[in-house]
Parts: structure tokens; sequence; C-alpha cells
């Protein structure tokens, strides 16, 4: 085993942050929403509220802002500060409050679910708002720098005015930037600013992006667009590229200078080079962090041991396995002939996935790569979410730096493709899922998903079954080991020597990759379990449903049934797959 762990082990290629289209984390504004009205006016106007906070936000949410009864809007990049963040415990009561106001009982099945969900997510929120502090939002690969780039670079000109509103947004930059930077003045003077070693890896990011401002990727993506844009004249074109390369020059790059001299500034006022438990408060609010990442609600302790049960028996399975065929340890897996290339690969997981999923809508998925210049600081891959109105067409993102191999490229395809990230996202819009619904963050449920979906995909890969099932079960025991270091960094106090002592055991031991793995762990507390405990209860779910049924358990009609769910806690989910 220690043999196939060191030959298959990877660092997480293919279990990839989603990026999303929120810059700005969980921001509720008290006036989401008017009681006096009926709980669907509620929820339209708590929504307009929340998109229109951000129109990066809004424009990724709705194509078309009009026919969802937006008629006007500010065009800001919003804000980020510590002020917010401690008001919003207030506001999320406010919300609250405004719910309770309307009788359950008199709500149909769907405005019913919608009303679990909200007060659940506002609880689980509530509960993180205690601690308005110990947010970062300048992680290395999933913050605000490097972010944004990627989302004004996918910023889509349908009409003049996404136009002029991007250009006013770039122009934002400086003042949003200098937010974030008060921010973390303050998370610095509370003692809770972020490592040097985190640090220097944000202040990498801002010099790649600062290095060549004259061919700035944002300026080549602009010109592509405009170029692309019908109804422009050449004179027309040509003042639009000028103004953008003027404001990329004299607001956006400055703005990244700006975040280098604060963050530099601000090196040395780290108090921690170690989990969030380290903190006064930290175990806290590592358990309200877990709760809202995985939504479920078992204590830190159960899941600790549910993910070591689960693992073992994965091993289990693998050991089992290897037992019947040996020679499987050493077999460098081939994809089927047919699935040469991403298109072919796309094209084959649509087809493949109809015997255990329900047939999608029509849509198209275009395969883009990152530009080289950012790939160090982005996630090896993550899907652009589509907006509500709008999801016939689709875009993945591929980091190249990754360094797939054809198996991994393959299942990577499957978590942001098909039956995974994209397919949830446009199966459940296809279902009716309320607009509301998209603004509500659930990455227990969104992550769980791809995670479980991508472990799916090694069977629709033409390996023999026992290879699939080898590499699957090593695949979901690989994960789990992440999980329990989660766990074991933030809540426990593990140390250096405590993450040697755990890898070690597992055929991992070289310090580099640990130091790796550590290092991942400690710049997004409780990212893997998003990830790995999604999955588990997911797989879980199936169990239960598997043994309920037996013969008549149908995967078609059980995964339908989650995607008409969609996005909630696993408690809800669970109620609901009742019926």
């Amino acid at each position: 085993m220690k043999s196939f762990f060191k030959k298959y082990r990877i660092l997480f290629a293919a279990l990839l942050i989603l990026i999303s289209f929120f810059v700005i984390r969980g921001f509720i504004s008290s006036s989401g929403g008017k009681s006096s009205g009926t709980f669907q006016e509620f929820c339209d106007n708590f929504f307009k509220n929340e998109v229109t906070s951000n129109t990066v936000n809004l424009h990724f949410s709705l194509k078309d802002p009009k026919a969802a009864g937006i008629s006007s809007y500010d065009v800001t990049l919003g804000s980020y500060s510590g002020e917010q963040q401690k008001h919003l415990k207030k506001q999320l009561d406010e919300l609250q409050d405004k719910i309770n106001k309307f009788s359950y009982r008199s709500l149909d099945s769907q405005e019913k679910l919608t009303y679990q969900v909200l007060s659940d997510f506002i609880a689980r929120q509530s509960a993180l708002a205690d601690y308005p502090y110990y947010h970062e939002i300048l992680t290395p690969s999933g913050g605000a720098t490097s972010q944004l780039p990627i989302l004004l670079a996918e910023y889509e000109f349908r009409n003049r005015q996404d136009i002029e509103d991007y250009l006013t947004l770039l122009g934002q930059m400086d003042s949003y930037f200098s937010g974030i930077l008060e921010y973390e003045q303050e998370k610095a003077d509370a003692g809770l600013f972020m490592s040097d070693k985190s640090c220097m890896k944000v202040l990498a990011g801002c010099e790649v992006f600062t290095e060549h401002p004259d061919d700035n990727f944002l300026i080549e993506t602009f010109c592509n667009r405009i170029n692309a844009f019908e109804g422009l004249s050449d004179s027309e074109k040509k003042d639009y590229i000028s103004k953008n390369e003027t404001v990329i020059k004299e607001q956006v790059i400055p703005a990244y200078k700006n975040m280098l001299i604060g963050l530099t500034h601000l090196l040395g006022s780290g108090r921690n080079e170690w989990g969030l438990c380290c903190y006064k408060d930290g175990t806290a609010y590592y358990e309200a962090l877990v709760s809202a990442y995985t939504g479920c609600d078992d204590g830190v302790e159960s899941l600790f041991s549910q993910i070591e049960a689960a693992r073992k028996e994965d091993l289990a399975v693998c050991k089992e396995i290897l037992a019947k065929d040996p020679k499987l340890a050493s077999v460098s897996p081939s994809l089927d002939a047919g699935l040469t290339d991403e298109t072919r690969m796309i094209e084959s997981l649509q087809s493949s996935i109809s015997k255990d999923f329900p047939k999608p809508p029509e849509n198209s998925c275009e395969i883009c790569h990152v530009d080289p210049a950012l790939s160090e600081y982005l996630a090896p891959a993550f899907y652009i979410t589509a907006p509500i109105d709008e999801y016939s067409h689709n875009k993945i993102y591929i980091n190249d730096a990754a360094g797939y191999d054809e198996l991994s490229y393959f299942t990577t395809l499957a978590h942001e493709g098909y039956p995974g990230h994209l397919y949830q996202t446009i199966q459940s819009y296809h279902y009716g899922l309320s607009p509301v619904r998209t603004v509500l963050d659930y990455p227990g449920y969104t992550e769980g998903w791809a995670t479980y979906t991508e472990m799916e995909a090694y069977y629709y890969a033409g390996l023999p079954d026992e290879l699939a099932s080898l590499l699957q079960h090593n695949q979901a025991a690989t994960l789990s080991l992440y999980a329990t270091s989660d766990i074991g960094i933030h809540y426990y106090g593990w140390k250096k020597e405590d993450m040697i002592k755990f890898w070690s055991g597992y055929g991992i031991s070289e310090a580099e990759t640990i130091e790796n793995i550590t290092d991942l762990i400690l710049e997004e507390p409780g990212n893997y379990l998003k990830y790995y405990v999604g999955y588990l209860k997911f797989r879980q779910l199936r169990s239960e449903q598997e043994e309920k049924l037996g013969d008549r358990f149908d995967p078609v009609k059980f995964h339908e049934a989650i995607l008409r769910i969609g996005p909630a806690p696993f408690s809800i989910l669970k109620e609901n797959l009742k019926d």
C-alpha cells in the first residue's frame, strides 16, 4: 500500500477550489426584503438586493437583469471592511425576524423548502459573524487579488452598457483594495493577520500581475472582446481600447502596487504560524466555519471519527482488490482509446453519465486555459458559474501548470463539468431553483457533489472494473488524509512533527510534499472538508437509500431528487429525500 500511495498520490490537481463569482463573502444587507408582501416577494427582493450589491455578482448571475425586474443599479465592486463584518450579525438577526413573520404553514412546498434553507443559512452565517476578523479575504489562490482578474477577463460584453460598467469597475479597484487593506490592518491590530509565509505568496501573485503593465492580460482580453463586439465603429473600438489601457495603467496597476506596499508593511504582524486553534477563539471559529462549509450538523470530533472510519473502508477495498490481483498496484492507467483530447472527453462524459444521472438540458461547454502569467497563483481548474437566465453556454478553465496525466485530466473534467459543477448548476436551474437560493452558499453540497461525481467518473473512463474501483477508493482515501489533516491542524493543534508522523503512516514521507500539504491547509482552513465531508455525506445518503430500497433503488431517480432539492444543508436534504 505504501508504494501504491506513492505512485498514485496527488496534490489535489483534481480536487479543486471552485472559483466563485462572489468577490465579497457572505454580505447580507438588512434591507434584503419586506415582510409586508408575500414570501415570494420577500425572496425576490432579497435576491435583487444581494446581486445588485456588487455589479460583478449581478453580471455573472443574470444575463438580462431587466427581465428579472432590475431596471437600474449602482455600478460598484462593493466593499469589504471590518465595520461591515461587525454589523453582520445584527443584520442577520433582522433578516431572520422578517422571515419569522411569514406563516410557514401557508407556504407551498417549494416556498417551505426555501424558508428552511434560508433560515439554516442565516443561522450558520450568524455563528461565523461572532468572529469578524478571523476570515481571510486574501488567500494566495482563492483570494480577491487572484480571483478578480479572472472574473474581469471573463466579463462578457453583451451590450454597450456592459462595456461602460466594466470600465467603471476597473476604476474602482483602488478604493476596493484600500478597504481590504484597512480590514487587514484591523486584523493585524487584533493579532489575527496571516502568517508571513502566506502573505509572501499573496505578494508574489500581485507582483506577477504588475510585472508587465504594457501587455497585461486584461488589455489583451479586453481588445479581443471589443473587436468581436458587433455594432461598434472602428473609431469607437479604438476609443474603448484606449480607455481600457489608460485605466489599467493609471488605476488598476497602481491599485495592485498599493496592495503590495500595504501588505509589505504588515509583514511580521502575524502572531500565529499554525492552526486556528492557536488563537484565543480559534477553536470556536473553526467549529462555526466547518458547519458553514460542510452544511452538516455533526461536531468536529464526530466528523474526525467518520472520516477515519470511511478511510479504513476504502483502504480495505483496495487491499482486497490487490490481494486478488497484485499486479494492479504497478499498472499505469490508460484511458479508452477514443478519449484522445478534452473535447472527446467531455462528449464521452455527457454520454456515459446517462445511465446514472438525468438527461441535462441542451448546452455547450468551452474549455479555456489559464493565462500562463497567472498559472502559479490560481486553482488547477474551475468552472465559471453560468447566469441563472442563460445556462446554454458554459466555461471550464484548466490550469496547465497542474501537470495532468490523462486520467486526472478526465476526472477533473468530470469534477468541473459532467456530472460535476457544470451539470449540477444547469440541472438545478432547469428544475426551477429559486433565484434567492443561488446567493446562499453551501459548498458542502456543491463541492461534495462534484467530488462524489468525480469518483463515479473512474467507471466512465474505459478502465477495467477492478482497476477503476481500486483507483476510485484510493482517491477517496487520499482525500480523506487531507480532511483529517485539516481537523488535526486547526482543531487538535497538530504541528510539523504530527503531520510527518501521520502522512508517513500512509507511505508519504517526502518533507517537501508534506510541507506543501501543510501550507495548503494553513492557508485555507476547512477547505478540504467542503470536498471530503460533502462527498462522504452524499455517499452515506446513497447507502441509506440503497439499503432502504434494495432492488428498487434507481441511481437516476436518486440523483434527480438531490438536484431538484438543490444546494442545502444535509439535514434538509435527507429529510426531503424521504419523499
